[in-house]
């Protein structure tokens, strides 16, 4: 599967249906180039639908019944990705195509993040993207093969 990326233009309704239909930790933001610009954690957009005072007490979150919580995503209509970015967005975790795990770690877990994408050029971090490594697949690379106990 190649993994799928969205522009700051994307709408943020489309980003969302992107991270659920693929179980996705986040996407990668790209410019016209491919090149990354930028990471939207899910917990980010998440972040952007949850009200505020649910998010300082969340307690609160229980008096919201189902059909409440189902309109929450309404407050992604007529938002795009750029909406839904920080203000003051870090660079996206760029690995060369040549990174070993431990080089791949060490940038997503600088950055918080839980992708990082891979440069197309294996010398280079600045140029179009030629893939993605989630937490996920790196760990069921780091961790050893599973014993019995």
């Amino acid at each position: 599967m190649e993994f799928p990326t969205v522009t700051p233009e994307t709408s943020a309704l489309e980003a969302a249906r992107l991270l659920a239909e693929h179980q996705l930790p986040g996407l990668i933001v790209v410019d016209g180039d491919h090149r990354p610009k930028a990471v939207l954690p899910g917990s980010q957009l998440l972040g952007s639908i949850i009200p505020q005072y649910v998010q300082d007490d969340p307690a609160l979150a229980r008096v919201y019944d189902e059909d409440h919580a189902d309109k929450l995503c309404a407050k992604l209509v007529g938002k795009t990705v750029a909406d839904l970015l920080p203000k003051d967005k870090t660079p996206p975790p760029v690995v060369d195509g040549d990174a070993t795990a431990i080089e791949i770690a060490s940038v997503m877990a600088a950055a918080h993040s839980p992708i990082a994408a891979v440069s197309a050029d294996p010398r280079r971090t600045d140029g179009p993207m030629a893939g993605v490594v989630t937490v996920s697949q790196l760990l069921n690379r780091l961790l050893p093969a599973s014993s019995p106990e």
